[in-house]
């Protein structure tokens, strides 16, 4: 509904995505997002839309002008919750999303590590007369070596980053 009414209204003023979007100092892409109903804006940025429209936030949400005052700030912020709890779900949804992407770092990292203890370095055994052999000897000791130095740190990183994904739910 909120969608609809961006673009009704917009339209309805002339105005383009583009000219909207500089009066109220956000990119074209913001307004193009608001118009098919992949974000929302927050409650300042309602209260701005209304002032450029030169209409109220309830309008703007759907309710109908002849409302009395109390009637509209009690559906403009039963509409602002349920927009908040729209967004917080997007927001545990990416945490989580991060969460197992960070996890999945973590077991590659390990599995690379048993990889590399299991091999015992195997290069140190190649004959490097054989140009192939010195090539890709080089190659994987060049990835051990950097691997080893770096892996450590990175995991470090991500097992933060997990525990800090998991303090907030």
């Amino acid at each position: 509904m909120l969608k609809d009414n961006i673009k009704a209204i917009r339209k309805s003023k002339g105005l383009s995505q583009e000219e909207l979007a500089i009066k109220l100092n956000v990119v074209r892409q913001t307004i193009s997002k608001w118009e098919q109903g992949l974000s929302v804006p927050d409650s300042e940025m309602l209260i701005s839309i209304s002032e450029v429209f030169e209409t109220s936030v309830g309008t703007l949400l759907g309710e109908n002008i002849s409302e009395s005052k109390t009637d509209d700030l009690k559906a403009i912020s039963e509409k602002l919750e349920v927009i908040n709890l729209q967004l917080v779900q997007k927001k545990r949804t990416r945490r989580k999303m991060i969460r197992w992407l960070l996890i999945s770092l973590c077991l590659i990292i390990v599995i690379i590590f048993a990889f590399l203890f299991l091999l015992n370095s195997p290069y140190f055994s190649w004959d490097y007369d054989i140009p192939e052999n010195a090539v890709l000897g080089t190659v994987f000791h060049s990835f051990e070596w950097l691997f080893i130095r770096i892996a450590p740190v990175i995991f470090i990183i991500a097992i933060i980053g997990i525990v800090l994904t998991l303090k907030k739910d």
